[in-house]
């Protein structure tokens, strides 16, 4: 089938055998948390990916787990309706999580919302700034979901320390999506959409803050920062029913108003690959790796 991943190409070499790891992707259903979460399962992993929509999330979760047992992966995947935004809602995420496991190994907080944009004014004058910025509304600017989500799911990391199999291979870690768009200096990589770009923002100073306070209880908080991937969001129309764009690899940035001078756009292997450092190498807390094909290099940033 046209657009069927291939698990076995996204399986790292041996020294990336994850078996035991139980891994929580938020917006796991789609986009660059499925790209993660399909990575993380080709290496063996068990992952739980989260998603608002019911149906979507056990479909994709239930085509991953058939293409695992074809390809010889040892992992599966379960997909969870959950919503991201609150502290009660992730909380009740964590609770469905320990009635299927004892232990959480690492917990990716990439569910995103994007908010309103406000569009370039045409005009150099204040008052045209002003009526493009105020545009936006106080509802388009969201709650920052991920700093309830990583304290709803603090036991069940610290208790894999004891519980998991593994012994100490792997350490509890947080790792957090935050986009170049958190260190951008230049509104148009993301689309002028100042809600996404501040949260992105925010959630990367939250990994740091978090890094320092909870090496106290030896979990490990990190980030990924994508650049230029295209999903469903990106690219209306063009998914198809593992999740993945026809676009995915080979759609420039161009056309959005910014450069990414590797041409075309990342793929599940690029931000996979990246999640995976992360995950076996315990010298790596309160960094962001950056995986945007050199955006930020062209584009004025604070990386």
């Amino acid at each position: 089938m046209s657009g069927k991943p291939d698990l076995i190409a996204l399986n790292a070499a041996s020294m990336y055998d994850l078996t035991g790891l139980v891994a929580v992707v938020t917006g796991g259903a789609s986009g660059i948390g499925l790209m993660i979460s399909s990575v993380l399962l080709a290496n063996h992993a068990t992952v739980y990916i989260v998603d608002l929509d019911e149906k979507l999330v056990k479909g994709i979760a239930e085509r991953y787990s058939d293409l695992a047992q074809e390809s010889g992966s040892r992992g599966k995947m379960v997909g969870l309706q959950g919503d991201c935004s609150s502290r009660d809602a992730a909380e009740k995420i964590a609770a469905a999580l320990a009635q299927h496991e004892d232990y959480v190994t690492v917990l990716f907080n990439n569910a995103g919302i994007m908010g309103g944009a406000a569009e370039p004014p045409k005009q150099l004058s204040g008052d045209a700034f002003k009526k493009s910025y105020s545009s936006l509304t106080d509802e388009d600017f969201h709650n920052l979901g991920p700093y309830f989500l990583s304290s709803a799911f603090l036991p069940l990391l610290v208790v894999s320390k004891s519980k998991a199999p593994y012994g100490d291979k792997f350490e509890p870690q947080i790792i957090n999506t935050v986009s170049m768009n958190g260190w951008t200096k230049d509104p148009a990589t993301g689309g002028h959409n100042y809600p996404y770009l501040l949260s992105k923002g925010a959630t990367g100073h939250m990994t740091s803050l978090l890094a320092h306070d909870f090496l106290k209880i030896g979990v490990r908080v990190n980030a990924i920062s994508p650049g230029w991937f295209v999903t469903g969001m990106s690219a209306p129309g063009t998914v198809n029913e593992y999740g993945i764009s026809s676009k995915q690899g080979t759609m420039e940035s161009d056309d959005f108003g910014f450069k990414t001078p590797a041409g075309g756009s990342g793929q599940a292997k690029d931000v996979g690959s990246a999640a995976l450092a992360l995950v076996v190498n315990r010298f790596i807390n309160g960094e962001s790796i950056l995986v945007d094909g050199g955006t930020l290099l062209v584009h004025p940033s604070k990386y």
